[in-house]
């Protein structure tokens, strides 16, 4: 078990302070909201159609990175009503943080050096790996090099999926507008495995309607270190990054983990997980 580097005496009343000079107007494309508490609100950008990781559903969110993003807003003495979820589609995630149209965004948003030049990071939270999910009873596909001659399937424009391909030619890549498709096509025999994110895939497979058809292959060949993300002005990554700590050490980031990829036969790369935060700049 990890020992906090910093102790957490006062930072929820540094970190609500910061976050609510930061914010701005609570008008729309600010960046806080009133919270029922009388106090300003948190604005947090999660994924709406990702289950298992950010997933809206009536009034109801829902996944692993709602569950980190509702912790570290605890330890920045956030309520849960004082959260507003806002949806944060990849293409406006930078957007959204330089307009101050959120205060944070947890949305399977990989750290990369290109991002960096516009929007700062906290974490990373967890780290991913590209993987393939297949048929449950699949005994045949253990990594990319068994899929010469069958058909994988990914979303429009997936980099991660033609990049495969270019490593395996043989491989017949079918490409649909979401992963929802990909495993309509599973179900059926139409394709033979779906590839992205090992924790998106599991996720997928996570569902009720899911559940017991698909698995994890869990032979990664990328990572992906998914960081909070901030508007560059924010002086909360600090905060953030011992509220993650903290969330590691009492056990809750594991809990959160699990219950949302139970029956999937998924585990996470015990050599990067859980990630030691990085250091802020």
């Amino acid at each position: 078990m990890r020992k906090r580097s910093v102790a957490m005496a006062g930072m929820a009343a540094v970190a609500a302070l910061a976050l609510s000079a930061c914010g701005g107007s609570t008008e729309e494309g600010g960046g806080g909201s009133e919270g029922e508490g009388g106090g300003e609100g948190v604005k947090i950008g999660i994924k709406f159609d990702q289950p298992g990781l950010g997933f809206k559903e009536g009034d109801s969110y829902t996944g692993f990175d709602v569950d980190v993003a509702k912790y570290v807003a605890g330890e920045l003495g956030y309520s849960e009503d004082q959260i507003e979820w806002v949806s944060a589609p990849s293409a406006n995630r930078e957007t959204l943080l330089e307009t101050n149209g959120v205060d944070m965004i947890f949305a399977t948003y990989s750290i990369t050096d290109e991002r960096a030049e516009r929007v700062a990071f906290a974490g990373p939270y967890f780290i991913a790996g590209q993987d393939l999910l297949v048929r449950e009873d699949e005994s045949e596909i253990s990594g990319p090099e068994d899929l010469e001659g069958k058909n994988l399937c990914s979303v429009t424009g997936s980099t991660s999926a033609t990049k495969l391909k270019e490593l395996h030619p043989g491989i017949n890549l079918v490409e649909q507008g979401g992963y929802a498709d990909c495993l309509g096509l599973m179900e059926t025999g139409n394709i033979d495995a779906v590839t992205t994110d090992d924790i998106i895939l599991a996720g997928l497979a996570a569902t009720e309607a899911n559940q017991g058809k698909f698995k994890v292959v869990g032979n990664t060949f990328s990572e992906e270190r998914y960081g909070v993300g901030l508007n560059k002005e924010s002086e909360n990554c600090e905060a953030i990054n011992e509220a993650i700590t903290k969330m590691i050490d009492d056990g809750a980031w594991e809990e959160a983990l699990k219950s949302n990829t139970d029956g999937t036969g998924y585990e996470p790369n015990s050599e990067v997980n859980p990630p030691e935060p990085d250091a802020c700049a």
